[in-house]
């Protein structure tokens, strides 16, 4: 998600998982290299993972700021 031009609101890359970790779906927005597709953006960036656990019925979120230039 990238802001409107004249925004001063971070870019978002969220990935989301099912029964696993907050903490997995950040390191596969790293290992996959996902804000490369965002490359001509030069604002903040968040990186969010969202876990959905079925059998808690809880979810669970980290949330890591990066700068890109």
């Amino acid at each position: 998600m990238i802001p409107r031009r004249n925004v001063e609101k971070p870019a978002l890359v969220i990935e989301l998982k099912f029964n696993d970790s907050a903490e997995s779906a950040i390191q596969q927005i790293k290992q996959k290299n996902y804000p490369s597709k965002i490359a001509e953006y030069t604002g903040d960036l968040l990186l969010v993972g969202i876990n959905y656990d079925k059998k808690s019925k809880q979810h669970t979120c980290k949330i890591e700021k990066v700068r890109l230039y």
